[in-house]
């Protein structure tokens, strides 16, 4: 990865990133570059990446062990590694509008760090592009670690001791029901609500649309400081949008960032991009099946 490129995409977060080609052989040098710029900036793009499944899941291997899609695993307890994000099946087929699946995958458009609702959530995701529209289908990110930093000082230690009760059943609910199977394969979790990189000793918050209640507060007080810490991060002079193109690669630490989807018209245009995760190393307590 020598001659690398580094364009900044936004304030506090972010980089585009080109001379690099992703692969499963990469050196420990390349591997140690991309760790550093995932600490550093949270959120890179590798534009232009000729990728294909076996080349993603090598590269999602390198940087850790790969996450258990968690929809199929919930279900049926099947094992696979990638999951299909938009409107184009493995067969290449485009359902619509008011297909299932699209009407599932709206539950995207809420801010949330992927997998927070596992007791282990995860390090990264790993997205890469194949078709996406020409008009929508943008994902925006925030910067948690951005958001945390500006917070007053009286807020900061306010947050510092507490936990956040994580729950997938709450958050996909309120968008589509949830299978009983996967429901009961993904018990609420606790995770502490302020989070440090090992690697920096940089902090963030961590909440999104996973992020259910506070344990010890009343509902109406743990609703109104996890929508105003939400709010903070996603002002919108504090967004960026990333407006995919066909053969982009970006990779995003959910320890620190929020995303979420945005719509386009899936009765007109085709979108297919794939995704793996990367198990994290930070463990949340299990709290049961009860809610």
């Amino acid at each position: 990865m020598t001659g690398l490129a580094i364009e900044p995409l936004h304030d506090g977060f972010g980089a585009r990133i080109t001379g690099a080609a992703l692969s499963g052989d990469m050196t420990g040098k390349d591997l140690a570059h991309i760790r550093e710029a995932i600490d550093t900036y949270s959120l890179i793009c590798f534009p232009g990446q000729d990728m294909s499944d076996g080349k993603q899941l090598a590269v999602t291997r390198l940087l850790g062990t790969p996450e258990p899609e968690h929809v199929t695993f919930g279900k049926t307890g099947e094992i696979i590694y990638f999951g299909t994000v938009g409107n184009v099946g493995d067969d290449g087929s485009k359902v619509g509008n008011a297909a299932t699946n699209t009407r599932y995958q709206t539950g995207n458009q809420l801010w949330h760090s992927d997998s927070s609702f596992r007791e282990v959530p995860s390090f990264v995701s790993i997205l890469h592009a194949y078709e996406v529209p020409d008009e929508g289908g943008a994902t925006e990110f925030a910067s948690m670690r951005t958001a945390h930093q500006a917070l007053p000082e009286d807020l900061r230690a306010t947050i510092e001791p507490l936990h956040v009760i994580h729950d997938y059943v709450f958050s996909r609910s309120q968008v589509a029901p949830v299978d009983p199977n996967h429901a009961a394969s993904l018990p609420p979790v606790l995770h502490r609500l302020v989070r440090e990189n090992p690697a920096n000793g940089l902090t963030n918050y961590y909440i999104g649309s996973h992020a259910r209640s506070i344990p010890g507060w009343s509902g109406i007080d743990s609703r109104r400081l996890l929508d105003d810490l939400l709010e903070r991060a996603t002002r919108p002079e504090a967004v960026y949008a990333h407006r995919w193109g066909a053969g982009d690669t970006v990779i995003w630490d959910n320890r620190c960032m929020l995303h979420r989807g945005t719509t386009y018209d899936a009765d007109r245009w085709r979108r297919r991009l794939r995704q793996t995760r990367v198990i994290g190393t930070e463990k949340g307590v299990l709290l049961g099946a009860n809610r």
